[in-house]
């Protein structure tokens, strides 16, 4: 019987000991978790604090930008045109307040009516436009935006002035990148007669208001 008993002791004690061992073993392991996870959080913020750091000496440079074109306009005289680096010849207008750069071109050089297929002679507006971009605000967001007059499509492929005003944004759209400007940098957009400038009223209202935006976003 004390035979037994000693057997039992000794199996019991084995048990106990197997099974603080495990536990111990387990803590380890959780330790070792808890220090790569630790780890990899210290890596994070450092690197979100490198980010928020570019990031906010990339908005201090894009204000400075936005004030040099304003001080240009203002108290050189200068036209936006020429302030923003597009050229005199080009309608161009900037606002400070959003930040922006919008070279307004007119369907009537870039397309035949009904049509979203470039002119020849317009190649060579377009490719001066890409240049300024690539020198002088490569990295920025650009907006190509198209728009239309109320006219209803009549005699066209084009189901309404929306399709045919995205088709023609997406027309330059392409011709800008396969000229080399960024996919992730640039967007196509149509809004049919939905955004006037001018009134649909008039033969030279309905011109105005047929046109092609790029839109040049230079904060952010």
């Amino acid at each position: 019987m004390r035979e037994v008993n000693k057997k039992t002791i000794v199996l019991l004690t084995s048990l106990v000991s197997f099974a603080l061992l495990s536990g111990c073993t387990n803590w380890e392991k959780k330790y070792q978790a808890l220090l790569v996870e630790h780890e990899n959080l210290k890596g994070q913020l450092e690197y979100e604090r490198g980010e928020k750091g570019q990031l906010a000496q990339q908005i201090s440079q894009d204000q400075q930008t936005i004030e040099e074109l304003q001080r240009q306009i203002e108290e050189q005289r200068k036209t936006p045109a020429e302030a923003s680096g597009f050229g005199e010849g080009y309608d161009v207008a900037f606002d400070p307040a959003a930040g922006t750069i919008t070279v307004t071109l007119p369907n009537a050089i870039l397309f035949d009516s009904g049509k979203a297929t470039l002119k020849s002679v317009t190649i060579r507006e377009l490719d001066h436009i890409r240049s300024v971009l690539r020198e002088k605000y490569n990295g920025k967001q650009i907006d190509v935006v198209g728009h239309t007059d109320s006219d209803p499509i009549k005699k066209s492929k084009w189901k309404d002035n929306w399709q045919l005003s995205a088709e023609r944004a997406l027309t330059v759209t392409r011709y800008l990148i396969e000229r080399g400007s960024p996919e992730d940098r640039i967007r196509a957009v149509g809004c049919g007669e939905s955004q006037p400038i001018a009134s649909n009223a008039s033969a030279s209202g309905k011109a105005k208001n047929r046109r092609v935006e790029i839109v040049v976003h230079v904060r952010g």
